[in-house]
């Protein structure tokens, strides 16, 4: 072997190990390995055992530092021309050039809660589709939603499997078979249909008026966004798990519960972005800690509602075909593996998008007035406003929520899609999108195109939707009010399962809140109203600011 080694000359060794790190690349490219010992392998090992080429020219360390710098340079000098070079499949889409490099470009704004803001910004610069990722496209056009996300849509990217950090079973929300997928949601679509949303009605006044009931009393300047997440929190865990939650009373989150949800979103948004993180997180100590315990304790509890069996007509009633419609019951692991995903949408969604609102309603008095205006009409004193028989009716209060979902959807940046493995790729609207491309329509920025709500595209403008869905228009003003455009809560089989219970809750609480109480900004929103959404973060659930009002019990004149 050595003898072999000393008629390799030092020009012979760097080629070779430059050839190598071309031909890791190709690895990569085919193969994408996550698992940390193959990366090793081939980022590592490679270069070691190629370092044998230099040992009889050159001392060991040097050997090693030459065969790893000449390796490693070529593989990450050819992953960066092919990615910003012509033969790239996604050549075509404009973009960053750091977000064309890498992911990490985009990781950083994730980071700091402002991605959906920043690509709203490439839009205006590069136009409807922009290049956010080596292997990443984001759009803002009306006519891609159907094609991505409607009945015959693209499956589920691999952001959700980042989300997931590789599960014994996957969560509905990430099954990427789209066969797998309508079977898991058959019970979701059970436990929230129109005679099971009628069975939630009554535990949503009853959360809904213990809400109420505790801001009469309180003092001076309180945090409603504090408040909002008690009552969700609350009304969460009987909708999911048949109760076992009484924050708004003062239990404490001993387990920190609540506190580990809140924190998580910033990690997991993260691994949304960077999913090959997910396998190396695991090694490293402390890492995703508070993330890892959020989903541990969802388990559990969840674990314990399905072997306690149920008492009321919860979600895990359906999902664990408790209700017999199934003709076998799913198992143990795979009915508590969307416990995280109840968690989360059943409460900070929710609590979010009401904070939102009340915020708009108490920056803008007139809309408010209204508001109290219709309350009043529908819920006069001594009415039950947790009734629900007028809400159909109710222009202004659905337009206060469709404004505040316009502005602020709960998915700031939209569910993630992937072409099938195999199929080449598909054409979405007039974009071509190639296979192993993760592709999505950017919420935030369809629902802030001039092209599709004008005027006041930024502002909170209720009127659009009073306006936009009469047979009167504006003289004097041209409404452009798309409502195909209007996506909050995504469309096609994997939207929002719970849309129609969120709405509940928002009215319902809305309703009450406003017939029963005054509200009024306080603290630094008094004078600097702004604040609040300079707070909104995008962790992929909405993340929303400090609310501080000043509440008191209404007097009715």
């Amino acid at each position: 072997m050595s003898s072999v080694l000393q008629h390799v000359t030092v020009q012979d060794a760097l080629v070779v190990q430059a050839v190598c790190g071309l031909l890791a690349h190709l690895i990569f490219k085919r193969y994408e390995p996550e698992r940390p010992l193959y990366v090793a392998l081939l980022v590592l090992a490679a270069p070691l055992v190629l370092s044998l080429l230099l040992v009889t020219h050159l001392p060991l360390i040097s050997s090693l530092v030459v065969s790893f710098v000449t390796y490693n340079a070529t593989l990450l000098t050819s992953i960066l021309f092919y990615r910003v070079g012509p033969f790239h499949p996604l050549a075509r889409y404009p973009g960053p050039l750091l977000c064309k490099v890498s992911m990490i470009y985009m990781a950083i704004h994730t980071y700091h809660g402002k991605r959906h803001e920043y690509i709203r910004q490439l839009f205006e610069l590069y136009g409807d589709v922009v290049r956010t990722g080596p292997n990443e496209i984001c759009i803002r056009d009306p006519a891609a939603i159907d094609p991505l996300m409607g009945p015959t849509g693209l499956p589920k990217g691999p952001m959700w499997i980042g989300r997931s950090m590789d599960p014994p079973s996957l969560p509905l929300i990430a099954q990427q078979d789209t066969t797998e997928h309508h079977r898991r949601r058959r019970p979701w679509n059970r436990a929230f249909n129109t005679a099971s949303l009628k069975g939630y009605e009554p535990v949503v006044a009853a959360r809904v008026s213990q809400l109420v009931e505790h801001l009469k009393g309180i003092k001076g300047v309180t945090k409603l966004t504090h408040w909002l997440d008690l009552y969700v929190f609350d009304f969460m865990s009987d909708m999911a798990f048949g109760g076992g939650s009484e924050t708004m009373r003062g239990d404490e989150d001993n387990d920190k519960f609540r506190y580990l949800m809140d924190s998580s979103m910033q990690a997991t948004v993260i691994l949304e972005v960077l999913p090959w993180l997910r396998k190396v997180v695991h090694l490293l100590p402390g890492s995703a800690r508070e993330l890892v315990m959020f989903r541990k304790m969802c388990f559990q509890r969840a674990t314990h509602r399905v072997q306690s069996g149920s008492v009321t007509k919860d979600l895990f009633h359906y999902l664990n075909n408790e209700d017999g419609a199934e003709e076998v019951s799913p198992p143990l692991m795979r009915v508590v593996s969307d416990a995280a995903l109840a968690v989360v949408a059943g409460s900070d969604t929710t609590a979010a998008i009401l904070s939102i609102t009340f915020f708009f309603l108490l920056r803008n008095p007139d809309v408010y007035a209204k508001l109290k205006e219709e309350v009043d009409h529908y819920y006069p004193p001594g009415e039950d406003a947790c009734d629900t028989q007028h809400y159909p009716k109710m222009q202004w209060l659905d337009a206060a929520l469709n404004e505040t979902l316009r502005l602020y959807p709960a998915d700031l940046s939209g569910s993630q899609r992937m072409p099938t493995p195999g199929s080449g790729g598909k054409l979405i609207g007039p974009y071509f999108v190639p296979e192993g491309t993760a592709v999505r329509v950017h919420t935030f920025s369809l629902h802030r195109d001039p092209r599709n709500f004008s005027p006041h595209t930024d502002d909170f403008w209720p009127e659009r939707w009073i306006i936009g869905g009469s047979d009167e228009k504006s003289a004097t003003t041209p409404i452009v009010h798309n409502t195909a455009a209007f996506i909050p809560f995504s469309v096609g089989p994997a939207n929002c399962a719970g849309k129609n219970l969120a709405m509940l809750e928002m009215r319902m609480l809305l309703c009450c809140c406003i017939q029963q109480l005054e509200f009024e900004l306080a603290g630094d929103l008094a004078q600097d109203p702004g604040k609040f959404e300079r707070q909104v973060r995008d962790w992929f659930i909405l993340q929303k600011g400090e609310l501080l009002v000043i509440v008191r019990p209404r007097v009715k004149v």
